[in-house]
């Protein structure tokens, strides 16, 4: 899972063709990745008790892009990283 999210964030940096901004985006996955693998079990389970599909937000950042709305595309991909700040800072609560 880590790394497909990883794969598909990479193909919407490369896809904006800016060599700076794939650079940085890939290190800054890279950290994500670690912080993934800390809390996944924690988050398949949230999924689980609250009958959330994984992944439906990156479904929102394609039909955004896919549909021409860069603006909708930024905010379901603004949506999606504060919702994965939310799951982290939840499950170092509980620990």
């Amino acid at each position: 899972m880590s790394e497909a999210n990883k794969a598909f964030h990479m193909a919407i940096a490369e896809a904006g063709k800016n060599p700076y901004f794939i650079s940085y985006y890939e290190k800054l996955l890279g950290e994500g990745q670690r912080l993934l693998h800390l809390h996944f079990d924690y988050i398949v389970s949230a999924a689980a008790r609250t009958n959330t599909r994984l992944g439906r937000d990156h479904d929102e950042i394609v039909n955004a892009i896919a549909a021409g709305k860069p603006d909708e595309a930024e905010q379901a991909a603004h949506e999606h990283t504060m919702l994965f700040q939310r799951r982290f800072l939840a499950y170092l609560q509980q620990t």
